[in-house]
């Protein structure tokens, strides 16, 4: 079923997020995380695909175990940036082949371990014309958005740059991370503006230690709030209140986004189910019958 679909069909979706292991470790802990999210029956799990194309073939693989063993939809991340149209291609057809009809576009990030040779595509944009001109409709394409705008562009360039590729054909938006639920509200107002109106999605994760934290300031333009520094600056010495007290603030995230009417959330797992089950659970965004 394609993701487009489902956003017509709910109010309101749930969706978690996990990545493939690097090539030197086995699949079986991905996979033991996906057989207890799918236990909580979300509407559709999403599988990364590494920075310039790393572990891009176990993107398909766990995308389709998704589908074929877990019973639910997959959305298979797709990145451009240093890939040839050849590449595309292959992932194209290895996607077809497996049945699984949905796709995040992305530019990707540049590695930093390595250097990248030159590709057939620069933006996100022209990837997700490419898919329609090579498949017409057999994809539904989803795009990220940053809800503080992209670190390597302004503000008004970013939202330039977005309405470019909801033009090209994109059917749903997913969110970078962000810790202050009102600037996505002021996200949302200026999508209003521009006539964006398809399904806007909120990514969340649980920021459960100091390191990681660090780590989403430098690649997403990520603010912390005064509320969280507070969190931080206590708990940073004592790692498992630091880890509950991450937990409970993106908990509250969730209930005031669900409250606010947000199209859909997205949990980002970091392949960790246990945190993503209490947020569900605290949350009651999947309703089982």
């Amino acid at each position: 079923m394609k993701i487009a679909d489902i956003y017509k069909s709910k109010s309101l979706t749930t969706s978690f997020e996990v990545f493939p292991p690097n090539d030197k470790v086995g699949l079986e802990q991905v996979y033991n995380c996906l057989d207890i999210l799918s236990l909580e029956k979300p509407d559709y799990i999403s599988v990364t695909y590494g920075a310039g194309g790393n572990t891009k073939g176990r993107t398909v693989e766990i995308a389709d175990r998704i589908k074929r063993q877990n019973g639910l939809e997959s959305l298979a991340h797709l990145t451009c940036i240093g890939a040839k149209k050849e590449e595309i291609d292959r992932v194209l057809e290895d996607l077809e082949k497996n049945n699984i009809e949905n796709i995040l576009a992305l530019r990707g990030d540049y590695p930093v371990d390595r250097e990248l040779e030159k590709g057939d595509f620069n933006y996100a944009r022209e990837l997700i014309e490419y898919i329609h001109k090579k498949k017409g409709d057999k994809f539904s394409i989803g795009a990220a958005y940053y809800v503080e705008g992209h670190r390597e562009t302004n503000d008004i360039l970013d939202l330039f740059y977005l309405k470019e590729k909801v033009n090209a054909g994109v059917d749903f938006l997913i969110s970078q991370i962000f810790l202050d639920n009102e600037f996505f509200y002021s996200f949302r107002d200026k999508l209003e503006k521009l006539q964006i109106n398809i399904p806007l999605v909120a990514g969340i994760m649980p920021v459960t230690n100091a390191k990681q934290i660090k780590k989403i300031t430098s690649l997403c333009s990520c603010t912390i709030p005064k509320k969280f520094l507070k969190i931080l600056e206590k708990y940073e010495d004592n790692p498992p209140a630091l880890k509950e007290a991450g937990l409970a603030y993106a908990i509250e995230q969730v209930v005031d986004l669900v409250a606010s009417d947000i199209n859909g959330i997205h949990l980002y797992t970091m392949n960790k189910p246990e945190t993503a089950k209490k947020i569900i659970d605290a949350t009651g965004i999947i309703r089982h019958e």
